[in-house]
């Protein structure tokens, strides 16, 4: 059952997907070249289903793990929010080591770690800006 919108901070989608490749370029043009699925950054989905927000989700390749990590499993799990800074505050008083906080200009961000080592990175799409 989808929460009511003003239920508070809340995960709302899939942000994207990360993950390490050998050959990052070789990625992103076989995703262009069979599957037709291109962006400025690497494959993108497009949704365009928020009236107030162009929101879209990506796959996005990395040839080194620098920004995977501390996360250990290879990939990273990008999660779209609603509110960050009440989503990070809710998860400190849970107990929850929030990694790091970041201002982008198009987003804004959060990392912490899964009970598994995996990275998740929170992300609050700023109204109508793209990266």
């Amino acid at each position: 059952m989808a929460a009511n919108a003003d239920s508070g901070p809340r995960v709302t989608g899939l942000g994207g997907v990360f993950y390490l490749v050998k050959d990052p370029e070789a990625s992103r043009a076989w995703y262009r070249e069979t599957l037709a699925i291109d962006g400025p950054y690497g494959p993108q989905f497009d949704w365009a289903q928020e009236p107030r927000r162009h929101p879209y989700s990506m796959i996005s390749h990395f040839g080194d793990d620098a920004y995977i990590k501390p996360g250990t499993g290879g990939f990273m799990i990008n999660l779209r929010v609603n509110d960050l800074p009440g989503l990070v505050a809710a998860l400190r008083a849970k107990g929850v080591d929030i990694l790091g906080e970041a201002d982008e200009g198009y987003g804004k961000f959060a990392w912490l770690l899964d009970p598994d080592g995996v990275k998740i990175e929170l992300w609050e799409q700023i109204e109508d800006r793209l990266p």
